[in-house]
């Protein structure tokens, strides 16, 4: 027969299980205790709710454009507060249902939301749903990092609950519509409504609630700037959760079908975006401040940059991109686009790419000549030419014998460039560049001149910008003033007009030529109905096209081709390029006066051709023997040297004007360009201006120049 356990052993196991029950509920109970005096000092520590409504979380700047509109807001933007009772009842009906269905009824944290999750980690082996309460969530926001660790969720507990303690549900409701982030930079519903719809978040429809509800969850993925679509689709569901929740009905659902909600257009966050990626990294040299929100006013006009977004993707050829800049008289930038996409491509193509300039790079060849001494109706050869083993040739593939120095620009004459290069060297012509705001490494060979040293689009704009400003010196600038919000200026940009860089009448010259260039010339395509002054640059094998001209004080630089250089069918800096810039011209300066360009310049005396008075009385023509002295005439009186004032005595001074030269002993002008003779180098030596043969005189010989 079996032993009996002893009786008293069952009172005893019933005693230890009491007693654990006890010692149970008196853990539990201290617990609790200590839970409610943490939660009642975190509590006392919190922040009052003006203080939370205060407190920013970061530095916010607005870009405005020229006319004060806001281009895009940088950084967080919390637009404006909202009270409770101004927040639509849709949008905070959307954000409870979607976000926290019984919030007006849990302390804080959710016990069934909670268990809900843990059951779907199980199910899943990962964590699907965090259970996060709108309060949880706002702590997170205000308080926290969005670390996922068990010591951060049980801070985040801790202070959801003492924030159920310390405010009421309206208020939590308040801060997390005003502090929540929407994704766009876009912190509140006020911002949100603001960047996504174009209004203030007071005036939201139940469609648009939806969609800014919907935003929460994952700000970047569903917002509308990243994937308009999937922030749509994302609506939906919210609207779904409405109707379950019993907040909306049936009609009503149908009724703000989320696929009609007309979001804002964004442009701005497309071509805009070269610009102010140029424009914004110089803050940090212009003013100190780093935590109160900015407004930064700039340059850009919006009218110009959308017609600048729409000439480059009109006429940009396939597989290629496009970059245009359009410069003020003081070198503020009017647009900018730095390719033809900047959501595909960030790379700003106007103010980073360094390209072959082609011949727009003549500019400063002739800018050389001209400074030199030589003059637009100069003759010069269009003949075969070999320097130092480089032979140049003409696109044409002929050549044009005796030619003016403004037909071998209008038709961008390669041998003509490259005897200029060799006459005036090639040295000078970079200096020329360096003198007008080129930055890049020049290259010193003769075939420099043809433009085979990489420069930048906005720099060989701002050379272009230079000639139309009469000589001066125009440098590019985004930025014209930074303030706060309240108002106080931190920053204003003052012009520097005083850098001259070359003389009037040469730039007066050079915009004559480049006015022929495209009224005659390779240049046509750009013509506007209104004066023009531009040239075009095209690099071998159609690898690059350039135009670049300037109109009623607007200088505008376009630039095509492929990233990785290699040929584009059909490229030419007077095709696309040109028809780019004529058709945003077009709406550029439509508002503009109509402006005669100033070519007629006075010259200085040395570049003057000798009058009859010279040498004779006024109106009588000079006498020349066959070898191209002056001659006494039969019945006249003798020819008297003005300077010297003695008869039949011709000096240096005399010779020298006679032949339009600078006098040998005239005082040296740093102002002026240095003293050479006229540019006999280009001609046949057979047309070259005979050699003036001096009068004896025994007691001083001179050898002739």
């Amino acid at each position: 027969m079996p032993a009996q356990r002893p009786r008293s052993q069952k009172p005893r196991a019933r005693r230890v299980f009491v007693r654990s029950v006890q010692i149970g509920l008196g853990l539990a109970l201290a617990g609790f205790i200590a839970l409610v005096v943490a939660v009642y000092l975190q509590a006392s520590t919190l922040p009052s709710f003006s203080e939370l409504k205060s407190s920013p979380n970061g530095q916010m700047i607005r870009v405005r454009a020229a006319d004060g509109t806001v281009l895009v807001s940088l950084g967080p933007s919390y637009g404006e507060w909202l009270p409770y009772d101004q927040i639509p009842q849709v949008m905070k009906d959307a954000m409870v249902s979607v976000e926290d269905r019984r919030f007006r009824y849990h302390p804080g944290v959710d016990p069934i939301g909670i268990a809900r999750s843990a059951m779907v980690r199980v199910q899943r082996g990962r964590w699907v749903q965090g259970g996060s309460t709108i309060t949880q969530q706002l702590a997170r926001n205000l308080f926290l990092s969005n670390t996922r660790t068990f010591g951060r969720k049980a801070r985040e507990w801790l202070l959801a609950l003492a924030m159920e303690r310390k405010f009421s549900k309206d208020q939590i409701l308040e801060l997390y519509l005003n502090k929540v982030y929407f994704g766009g930079g876009s912190f509140g519903i006020d911002a949100a409504a603001r960047r996504f719809f174009g209004h203030p978040g007071n005036q939201l429809s139940l469609g648009e609630a939806a969609v800014i509800a919907g935003l929460v969850k994952a700000p970047s993925r569903y917002s509308p700037t990243a994937d308009a679509e999937a922030a749509l689709a994302r609506a939906e569901i919210v609207l779904s959760e409405m109707r379950e929740a019993g907040v909306i009905s049936a009609a009503d659902m149908r009724a703000a079908d989320a696929a009609n909600v007309r979001l804002n257009e964004d442009a701005n966050q497309n071509s805009v975006r070269y610009f102010t990626d140029w424009a914004l990294p110089q803050l940090e040299v212009l003013i100190d401040e780093t935590v109160e929100p900015l407004d930064v006013w700039t340059t850009l006009d919006p009218t110009m940059q959308k017609a600048a977004d729409a000439a480059i993707r009109a006429h940009t050829p396939e597989a290629a991109q496009g970059a245009l800049v359009a410069l003020d008289r003081d070198g503020a930038v009017r647009a900018m686009i730095g390719g033809k996409d900047y959501v595909t491509s960030i790379y700003n193509r106007a103010a980073q790419a360094t390209r072959q300039p082609g011949s727009a790079f003549k500019l400063f060849v002739y800018l050389a000549a001209l400074e030199a001494g030589y003059k637009p109706e100069d003759q010069v050869v269009d003949e075969p030419v070999t320097i130092d083993g480089w032979s140049p040739r003409n696109n044409s593939g002929r050549f044009s014998g005796s030619i003016s120095l403004r037909t071998a620009f209008t038709y961008s004459i390669n041998t003509v460039a490259a005897k200029i290069g060799q006459d005036v060297g090639t040295g000078t012509i970079a200096d020329m560049a360096r003198r007008f705001g080129i930055s890049t490494p020049i290259n010193l060979e003769p075939s420099m001149v043809l433009g085979t040293s990489d420069v930048r689009l906005i720099d060989m704009t701002r050379a272009y910008a230079a000639v139309a400003a009469k000589g001066v010196a125009v440098a590019p600038y985004g930025i014209t003033k930074v303030t706060t919000t309240g108002g106080r200026v931190l920053y204003r940009h003052q012009t520097d007009s005083s850098r001259v860089l070359v003389a009037p009448w040469v730039a007066a010259g050079m915009t004559d030529l480049m006015q022929s260039a495209v009224s005659a010339g390779t240049g046509r395509a750009a013509q506007i109905g209104r004066p023009v002054a531009g040239k075009t640059g095209t690099t071998s094998s159609n690898k690059d096209g350039w135009f670049m001209g300037f109109s009623s004080g607007l200088t505008t630089g376009v630039w095509m081709g492929r990233d990785d250089a290699r040929p584009v069918r059909g490229l030419q800096g007077g095709t696309a390029p040109a028809r780019a810039f004529a058709d945003f011209m077009r709406t550029a300066v439509a508002r503009r006066p109509v402006e005669q360009f100033e070519t007629e310049a006075k010259l200085p005396e040395w570049q003057l051709e000798p009058d009859a008075e010279a040498y004779l009385g006024e109106g009588d023509p000079p006498l020349v023997d066959e070898d191209g002295n002056p001659v006494q005439p039969e019945d006249g009186p003798a020819i008297e040297d003005p300077a010297a004032g003695s008869p039949e005595r011709l000096d240096e001074n005399f010779i020298d004007r006679a032949l339009g030269r600078a006098p040998r002993d005239a005082p040296v002008d740093p102002a002026q360009p240095r003293d050479r003779p006229r540019p006999e180098a280009v001609l046949r030596p057979a047309e070259r201006a005979p050699a003036v043969q001096r009068r004896p005189v025994p007691a001083e010989p001179v050898t002739p120049r």
